[in-house]
């Protein structure tokens, strides 16, 4: 690996470690050259289904597409970074256990909902008035009646599971 500092293309091995959350293998290197030490994670590259967008056009799937989105409804709500990055990973295993090598925008749309309404709710209604595109007051009424109806999210991260939600 090219060293980011002096640009040698020769970098050792110092140390490698599975990172926390056990996705990744963190690695130290440290240049032959220059001697600074530097950190790499590495990852599998997993095949993503291509997204169908509402036009009909077909694009590869964007993480930081879907980052952005989930993160703009959470703005100034009290969800952690590692909640959120919990829900991203959910819906990416999610999206790469499908039998299928393409998916609609409107299925992701909906995984990103199903996983805001379990970590905030003024996040699910955020997302969801640009999503199903509210256009009155009556269409957050009903959307805010339908989620009065079904458990807190502390309510839900208080309950045990009865079969594994990550099969």
């Amino acid at each position: 690996m090219k060293c980011p500092f002096c640009g040698t293309p020769d970098t050792r091995v110092v140390d490698s470690r599975l990172a926390s959350d056990s996705t990744q293998v963190r690695r130290r290197r440290e240049c032959v050259s220059c001697e600074t030490r530097f950190t790499t994670y590495e990852a599998p590259l997993l095949n993503m289904p291509m997204v169908i967008k509402n036009d009909g056009s077909r694009d590869t799937f964007d993480e930081m597409r879907l980052r952005s989105g989930m993160m703009r409804a959470l703005e100034k709500r009290p969800v952690s970074a590692e909640q959120i990055e919990d829900a991203i990973h959910h819906i990416k295993r999610q999206l790469v256990g499908l039998d299928t090598r393409e998916i609609s925008s409107r299925e992701i749309g909906a995984m990103v909902m199903h996983e805001l309404q379990r970590l905030d709710q003024v996040a699910y209604i955020r997302f969801a008035s640009v999503y199903l595109s509210f256009e009155d007051i009556q269409a957050f009424e009903e959307a805010i009646q339908t989620l009065a109806s079904e458990p807190t999210p502390e309510e839900h991260r208080r309950q045990v599971p009865l079969i594994d939600e990550d099969s």
